[in-house]
């Protein structure tokens, strides 16, 4: 069963929000995760049950980002405002780089998560099995 983490900044919320209801026939048989306030909002208006962190600038960016070094995350949207400065930035750098270093596929825009999961409702992410049969050192 593939992981799943919703983040959103604060002018982003009501978009991560109306995305699960669209695609929330997708993501009703994954395992979701998410920051706080974030996972919330999207509970309230879908059927879908997410494990919540603590919100991004009190640690949850930085809870999803030990399970993505852990290889127990498989797809993260991140829905970012690019033009408002965020206290937590270093933290949400960190969480982006190991995306990077782990391979894990990650949107930031809408444009993006539109197109990753679209390719996870055709099954596309069959590598990610892979990826993690063959990790060496990382087990599941």
């Amino acid at each position: 069963m593939l992981n799943i983490a919703f983040i959103a900044h604060d002018r982003k919320k009501e978009d991560i929000v109306n995305f699960a209801i669209a695609y929330e026939h997708v993501f009703k048989d994954k395992r979701l995760y998410s920051t706080g306030t974030t996972g919330q909002q999207i509970m309230d208006n879908t059927s879908l049950k997410i494990h919540r962190f603590l919100s991004g600038p009190l640690g949850g960016d930085q809870q999803i980002g030990a399970l993505i070094a852990q290889n127990e995350m498989d797809l993260v949207i991140f829905l970012r405002d690019p033009l408002m400065a965020q206290p937590h930035e270093p933290d949400i750098t960190a969480l982006l780089r190991l995306c990077d270093v782990h391979g894990i596929p990650v949107a930031t825009n809408m444009a993006t998560a539109e197109i990753l999961v679209r390719a996870l409702d055709r099954g596309d992410f069959g590598w990610r099995e892979l990826v993690e049969m063959h990790k060496p050192g990382l087990t599941k």
